[in-house]
């Protein structure tokens, strides 16, 4: 297939091509690999400023996105890569081999400066997913820092780059710029815009931004970054998000005060809501709403089946039409897959390779979908237009990533239906309620936590 790039993505090529450091961030579905390949064939061969090319990515994306890209367009086809993915032993052998860009999963990230340190072949490094780079603290943060003074060019990819707030930008932007813009330290980033909210002792567990901190930071990287949305450039299909409300009975919202009181109220015992216990606190109430709740022998405890029946209902109005369905928890999926045998509907879980080629095919007619498993560069849009979230996730990046799965270009329908599944009175409100404000920063999931725990009868 012959590759012809979008006005957007010349735009994007280009600049990458003039910014030996850049942040590129562009809506999923926008096609930042076929956009990032067209540079680097351009910089490789054109221009000859670079030589080999390093691209880190996540597992599913290193095994199949960029060589799948590689290998579609006649373009870059003479492209050489080699996937350093596997065991050691085959990690070794792909790393040996002659190659224009070398493709390594991020988990294998530390590994790999370990066994190049401090003679690396590469004098470019696209890191796939920028977001995932968030963390000043990780291993995988601290070993491309050990490479990068030896890189000459560094291009980072995202769709969100701030999924958690503001936060998140200061060891993303020191991987590509080495801390020029935003500083060197965690520390003098963080009293330069942020001040400390709640602590206890010496220990802070929130930070506020300022009110100039958004405006100056923004200024600060504007230089090296680029960003496009989707609907400014793309022909996208409409959207329509809804909230399908249901509601317990009484003797369910009694045994739902009960379950609170037993699986979540328990864990605080006297202690405040901390950063530290919001996270496990809210995995209980989330299981709560959704309607069954692991115990603390690790056996599921069903509470009502309004999600279940909801469902069943939304499958009805679709008349036949392919239906993606999104849960969290194991027992949300056997609960799903249940419900779904007793009315004799064909569902499969979309995993591998194969399950997502039948579903783009048509071929099925209830896919269920992780949203950790819906990641970066998985395509679904062929195989249908509605998604139905059975379970919310507090993760801004991986709602949107999911919802991207299928409101994207490429979809042949005209309307994309999104449908959220929300039990009353239960912390999927306040979850959908951040969502819908682009807000998943961590002292709203506190501040909802605190506020469905804040009164013993729940």
């Amino acid at each position: 297939m012959k590759l012809t790039l979008h006005n957007y993505q010349v735009v994007a090529k280009d600049f990458i091509i003039g910014h030996p450091y850049a942040a590129v961030i562009l809506d999923m579905g926008m096609g930042k690999t076929a956009t990032t390949l067209s540079a680097v064939n351009e910089l490789m061969f054109d221009r000859f400023e670079v030589t080999k090319v390093l691209v880190i990515a996540p597992l599913r994306v290193a095994n199949t996105v960029w060589s799948d890209e590689i290998e579609q367009w006649a373009e870059l086809r003479h492209l050489r890569y080699s996937k350093i993915v596997g065991t050691p032993k085959q990690r070794n052998v792909a790393l040996q081999k002659d190659a224009d860009i070398y493709i390594v999963n991020r988990e294998n990230l530390p590994w790999l400066v370990e066994q190049c340190s401090p003679y690396f072949k590469w004098d470019m490094v696209v890191i796939d997913e920028l977001s995932s780079f968030k963390s000043w603290q990780s291993k995988r943060f601290k070993a491309f820092m050990a490479m990068r003074p030896y890189m000459k060019r560094i291009v980072g990819l995202t769709g969100t780059p701030s999924s958690n707030g503001l936060m998140d930008l200061f060891a993303e932007f020191k991987v590509i710029d080495g801390g020029e813009r935003l500083g060197r330290f965690i520390g003098e980033f963080r009293s330069r815009y942020f001040e400390e909210g709640r602590r206890n002792g010496n220990i802070v567990y929130e930070y506020i931004p300022m009110d100039y901190a958004e405006c100056q930071i923004q200024d600060k990287i504007s230089d090296i970054t680029i960003s496009m949305k989707a609907l400014d450039y793309l022909d996208m299909p409409d959207l329509i998000s809804t909230k399908k409300l249901v509601r317990m009975s009484e003797k369910e919202k009694e045994k739902y005060s009960q379950f609170k009181k037993e699986y979540v109220l328990s864990e605080l015992d006297g202690l405040e809501v901390t950063a530290a216990n919001a996270a496990s606190l809210t995995n209980k109430l989330v299981q709560l709403s959704n309607g069954a709740v692991y115990s603390d022998d690790h056996t599921v405890v069903a509470l009502h089946e309004q999600k279940l029946d909801a469902l069943e209902d939304i499958l009805e109005s679709a008349n036949g039409e392919p239906v993606l369905v999104a849960y969290w928890f194991k027992h949300d999926l056997a609960r799903i897959i249940g419900r779904l045998e007793k009315l004799k509907v064909k569902s499969r879980v979309l995993k591998t390779e194969e399950d997502i080629r039948e579903w783009n095919k048509g071929n099925v007619p209830v896919g269920l979908l992780h949203p950790a498993g819906a990641g970066h560069g998985l395509n679904l849009q062929k195989g249908g237009h509605h998604l139905v979230w059975f379970g919310l996730t507090w993760s801004l990046e991986l709602y949107q990533q999911t919802n991207a799965r299928l409101w994207r270009q490429g979809q042949e329908a005209e309307t994309v239906v999104i449908q959220h599944i929300v039990t009353e009175g239960t912390i999927d409100e306040e979850i959908l309620k951040a969502l819908e404000n682009k807000d998943a920063q961590q002292e709203r999931l506190i501040a909802a936590v605190k506020a469905q725990v804040g009164g013993a009868d729940g």
